[in-house]
């Protein structure tokens, strides 16, 4: 049973949204200079590369990363290729079957990113805040894309965040599902609890469904 990690792995050279803290990885301890073991010291901000967004990320009052159900963050999902679209809209989400699916990944163009490019860029694909409702309405719990933010860039409200958090749907943000196929898998996604959290990288994978 194949198991994809579909983590991006954070290092200095991983790309950050812009006025997030940047990524600094600090050697305190180095075997290769004679210390006892290594030990490093990392400083990155909670909505660092792979991570997720609980409600309280935008939603006052809203569930922290540390209160999120396991039920929602680990189970069967679904990943919908969308192809070469600048965003994922309405209509898309109207045309794909969706018929008892709780767990929605995109995979956008935004996954070659993470191989072509090491600045943040500014056009990557988004969710349509009209899209998001439809995948309330469908009864979606959980949402995942491929890049850092699933709110378009330079956005003048989080429309599309609250959209979702409003309604307890937890976002899955910075997958990287190059290798992945559409279709159906297995989801882990494990978050550090962080109490009252309002956001945390994640290793996420997927397995094949028997």
């Amino acid at each position: 049973m194949k198991i994809y990690d579909i983590t991006v792995s954070i290092s200095p050279d991983l790309p950050v949204y812009p006025g997030d803290p940047s990524i600094q990885v600090t050697h305190m301890q180095s075997l290769a200079a004679g210390d006892v073991a290594n030990v490093s010291h990392l400083n990155f901000g909670t909505h660092t590369g792979t991570h997720v967004d609980p409600p309280s990320h935008f939603v006052p009052g809203g569930a922290s990363l540390d209160q999120l159900p396991l039920d929602v963050l680990i189970g069967p999902a679904r990943v919908i290729d969308a192809g070469d679209v600048r965003m994922i809209d309405a209509a898309l989400i109207e045309r794909t079957q969706l018929d008892g699916v709780t767990r929605v990944l995109f995979k956008t163009r935004n996954s070659r990113l993470w191989q072509e490019a090491s600045e943040f860029a500014k056009d990557f694909v988004y969710l349509e805040t009209e899209a998001a409702v439809r995948l309330v309405e469908r009864g979606v719990r959980l949402v995942g894309i491929d890049y850092l933010s699933v709110e378009k860039f330079n956005f003048e409200q989080p429309t599309t965040h609250l959209a979702l958090l409003r309604h307890n749907v937890i976002i899955i943000e910075g997958l990287n599902l190059s290798g992945v196929a559409p279709g159906d898998y297995e989801l882990i996604c494990l978050p550090l609890k962080i109490k009252d959290g309002d956001g945390g990288p994640a290793r996420v994978v997927l397995r094949e469904m028997k």
